[in-house]
């Protein structure tokens, strides 16, 4: 990345260190501009990937699922990540009955265009130890080659996907399910919570 590109204040950049350090040894990663979307998004996965990670920074986690949404514009799949202790909460343990388990439906980053779960697993990962929570990453559709609102009708889908008798039967508590993201997936967030407001549902 060009040095222009890099933030400054005077003569004195804002960025971390080890943020400068990453986009020096990564010089040629950006996002947007006039290449080939494909070619970006591959170079993305080569860097971001969670593949990419040493074990021993891949963050632990009791199990990983891949499924699927069968949504309005095609199949959206959907990686759930489940926390250590998910089995003894199914159980009940320290509790009369059936325990449920909150939930977070994350939509990733990349500016519409690029970016998937594989890049953001690890920080799902970590958000669903923490918080003792299943985290959801959604691999949305992406621009150009499926525009607004095929990303937005995706995160309602699954948002009811998970709501329904697939989140039930996978121990999910259909009242406590959160939505969020990063960049494009806060955005997305946010637009989707005024479309549900404005429609009259939750």
């Amino acid at each position: 990345m060009p040095s222009k590109e890099i933030p400054m204040t005077g003569t004195r950049t804002t960025l971390s260190s080890s943020v400068g350090q990453f986009l020096q040894d990564h010089p040629s990663l950006h996002l947007g501009g006039q290449v080939d979307f494909h070619e970006e998004r591959r170079h993305h996965l080569e860097v971001f990937g969670f593949h990419q990670l040493p074990r021993e920074k891949q963050a632990a986690i009791r199990r990983v699922e891949f499924a699927a949404v069968r949504g309005r514009h095609g199949t959206v799949p959907v990686r759930l990540l489940y926390p250590q202790n998910f089995e003894d909460a199914r159980r009940g343990v320290g509790s009369k009955g059936d325990v449920k388990t909150p939930a977070l439906v994350y939509m990733h980053g990349g500016g519409y265009t690029v970016g998937s779960v594989d890049e953001f697993e690890n920080g799902l990962r970590l958000l669903a130890e923490k918080a003792n929570m299943i985290t959801i990453g959604v691999e949305h559709h992406l621009a150009p080659e499926f525009p607004f609102p095929h990303a937005l009708d995706d995160y309602e889908d699954v948002l009811a996907w998970v709501q329904g008798e697939e989140g039930n039967s996978r121990g999910i508590d259909g009242d406590r399910i959160l939505g969020g993201g990063d960049s494009a997936g806060g955005n997305m967030t946010a637009a989707l919570a005024l479309r549900l407001k404005d429609e009259g549902k939750k």
